[in-house]
């Protein structure tokens, strides 16, 4: 067996796909590094490409989901040419010709039909899905056997340029706030604290997923608002909005704008601390290139993270 044909083969048996020897690295090990594993985690779920030629990029990579689940969770997508396919049918007949022909995994007329499509234009096409997806299992068996799909023509399932963008979705994350307060370690009532992220929260994250030689799709997160819970009720905290994107660092001598005034101590509270909340929204926009690519806006992300503030008090005695 020469290498090529090795290749080919190997890249079957482990899972992976061909879209060409042109357009993706025949070595199934490279290909497998460009792919992103995913997770699945109760609701949050990541993106796991299985069969797929589909590549991952972007800073938006690898940090933890918001949820987002695509409505479907598996496609066909161009698999190999009609010779790649007729090579490896060949290879796996001759491979088990030992075997009963109830047993064989290519059957004669699996053979005759691979040989049948050389003289026409097209590719075979195979099933792929994100395996973090629970649905993935049922939907991926239903579009297991290729199919011959005629050039410029797109069979059922087949993936879509909507679906490509659904699957950065999937895998885009936004970093979760990291909170920052002045004072810092406990506060008092009346006194106002400020909130703000810390750095690196502001910058704009995003994630491109690429059918190489045929379309490619991004999906962009940007930092929309900082929004602030303190809590407690309003009878014991006033909150200052105008937070921007990422809040206000403390700076003497300016006005507060962002943050809690506690108008009450936490000494009654669990853990002797008022519990404040911060979220982060982010817009989500996509866009990209090939297939019929249209601009799409997705609802906002909101990333949420949680401290303990304590609130003391000033006790005061006023003498003559």
């Amino acid at each position: 067996m020469n290498a090529e044909l090795a290749a080919l083969l190997a890249a079957v048996l482990t899972g992976g796909v061909l879209v060409g020897q042109a357009a993706v690295d025949p070595n199934p090990v490279n290909r497998q590094q460009t792919q992103v594993k995913g997770f699945q985690e109760g609701d949050t779920a990541g993106v796991t490409l299985k069969n797929s030629s589909i590549v991952l990029s972007g800073n938006g990579l690898g940090g933890k989901s918001d949820g987002y689940r695509m409505p479907r969770p598996c496609w066909r997508e161009p698999m190999m040419t009609a010779e790649e396919m007729h090579r490896l049918r060949v290879t796996e007949r001759r491979q088990n010709s030992s075997l009963p022909a109830g047993e064989r995994g290519t059957s004669n007329e699996d053979v005759q039909e691979s040989a049948g499509k050389l003289n026409e234009k097209g590719m075979w096409w195979g099933a792929a899905a994100n395996w973090s997806d629970p649905g993935a299992e049922a939907c991926y068996a239903g579009l297991a056997e290729p199919v011959w799909v005629p050039e410029g023509t797109t069979p059922p399932g087949g993936i879509t340029f909507e679906q490509l963008l659904q699957i950065a979705r999937a895998a885009l994350t936004v970093p979760e706030p990291k909170i920052k307060l002045s004072p810092d370690v406990k506060s008092y009532v009346n006194l106002e604290t400020w909130v703000w992220l810390e750095g690196g929260q502001a910058t704009p994250r995003s994630v491109t997923a690429t059918l190489p030689g045929v379309m490619s799709a991004t999906v962009t997160a940007t930092p929309q608002a900082l929004e602030i819970k303190s809590g407690t009720t309003d009878d014991r905290a006033k909150i200052g909005k105008d937070c921007g994107t990422t809040g206000h660092p403390y700076k003497k001598g300016e006005e507060f704008r962002c943050g809690v005034q506690y108008l009450r101590a936490s000494i009654d509270q669990p853990r002797k601390a008022y519990t404040l909340t911060v979220t982060a929204v982010w817009n989500v926009t996509g866009s990209g290139t090939g297939g019929n690519a249209a601009a799409l806006n997705y609802a906002p992300i909101r990333m949420s993270a949680s401290r303990d503030v304590p609130v003391d008090e000033v006790q005061t005695i006023v003498t003559n």
